[in-house]
């Protein structure tokens, strides 16, 4: 992975960013198409370029090329069936890397990156949900040292939760 550079997502790049994102989101999921967008896709400036808690990273080749993402934004809850406190929790999203460079590190590197971004933010949980239907999804976030705490049905999909302490 030497010649990739990690960055974090600035303003000028938005368009381009926005868009990687919802082509690989839409290439892992085609059956939400045509659904609503949730809310962070939605409202992307204000969740991850706005929001101090937030972060959102890319990974560039040396000639420019977006070949990764990978963000963090302050969990909100939203799943009743996990039980968390007041810590400062970040849920880990959006990690996408295009197919010619998976399998190589990139979502290793990209994560490890987050991770410091968020210790050095003072978060204490990072948390993340992702389902068995995803080709090593489960094995990659175990390999980066996450738990699954709870195994759920959401929206008609098995759904993975996981966790990782800070």
């Amino acid at each position: 992975m030497t010649n990739i550079v990690i960055e974090k997502l600035q303003l000028k790049d938005l368009a381009e960013i926005y868009s990687f994102v919802l082509q690989c989101r839409s290439s892992l999921f085609p059956m939400l198409d045509d659904k609503p967008l949730p809310i962070d896709l939605e409202r992307f400036k204000e969740f991850y370029i706005d929001d101090p808690k937030s972060s959102f990273l890319i990974a560039r080749t040396k000639e420019g090329t977006l070949i990764g993402t990978i963000g963090m934004r302050e969990y909100d809850r939203r799943f009743e069936v996990l039980k968390y406190g007041e810590q400062k929790i970040v849920e880990v999203t959006r990690l996408f890397v295009q197919t010619e460079y998976r399998r190589h590190g990139l979502g290793t590197t990209l994560f490890n990156e987050l991770y410091t971004v968020a210790k050095n933010k003072g978060i204490e949980i990072m948390y993340l949900h992702t389902h068995p239907f995803l080709p090593g999804a489960q094995v990659f976030w175990e390999k980066q040292l996450f738990h699954l705490i709870k195994q759920t049905v959401e929206a008609g999909f098995v759904t993975l939760h996981m966790d990782l302490s800070i």
